[in-house]
């Protein structure tokens, strides 16, 4: 069998727990024996990441020890997969700049709802935008049939580098109050190969019911199998 790794905890609006048991079963389905932890910790278990073939992280705000980020990277360069959503992927050790540069992009910020159509909740970040797949894209067996969406939840503002191979974007758009003065474009969906590992990153994916979206979650599945060793 193969072995996947879930590393999963942090902030708890992102429901960790929640959103990753959804795609446990799936992996079992196909051919994975799953070990669950919550912390980074594991990563610093050398004997154990050599035997690991994919790794999915939802860890939203955390932190990340120097052994435990060179583990990881050490099982990532020699083959094993990483993939993720969300700020459990993208928002997970903002104290190691190794990891941003490894992974490919950084959480900026989630633009939301206007000052006056706020209620003091976590829907005041939810807006309605698109996510549209790039030439890429729709080339790529992650999302080679799949057409642009929309979803209503946050839009993720990306801070990222041209070595991604974004496979969708999603544009913020200029509004009255705000302070930049046109679109902004951010990837939506990438992958990215760091030594003889596949890194997989959406950053669609805040809690259980964007998940469970029939588009986020067949992206989700079919990218954690591409990423996998």
């Amino acid at each position: 069998m193969k072995q996947a790794l879930v590393v999963r905890g942090g902030w708890d609006g992102h429901q960790p727990i929640e959103t990753t048991d959804i795609f446990i079963p799936f992996l079992e389905q196909n051919g994975f024996k799953v070990r669950i932890e919550n912390s980074p910790a594991i990563y610093a278990d050398a004997e154990f990441m050599a035997c690991v073939d994919l790794i999915q992280q939802t860890n939203t705000m955390n932190t990340i020890e120097k052994e435990e980020f060179a583990g990881l990277q050490a099982a990532i360069v020699n083959g094993t997969g990483f993939g993720g959503w969300h700020g459990g992927i993208v928002d997970s050790y903002r104290n190691s700049s190794d990891y941003l540069q490894m992974l490919g992009g950084q959480f900026a910020s989630h633009p939301g709802k206007l000052p006056e159509e706020r209620i003091d909740g976590q829907s005041d970040n939810f807006v309605p935008f698109t996510v549209n797949m790039t030439d890429l894209g729709k080339a790529h067996p992650i999302t080679s049939d799949l057409s642009d969406f929309d979803l209503v939840t946050e839009q993720y503002w990306i801070l990222h580098d041209d070595y991604n191979d974004v496979l969708a974007t999603t544009t913020q758009k200029v509004r009255s109050g705000d302070p930049w003065s046109r679109e902004i474009t951010s990837p939506a969906i990438w992958t990215r190969n760091w030594g003889k590992g596949k890194i997989f990153v959406t950053t669609c994916g805040h809690n259980l019911e964007v998940v469970l979206d029939k588009n986020v979650r067949t992206v989700i599945e079919r990218g954690l199998l591409w990423a996998s060793r």
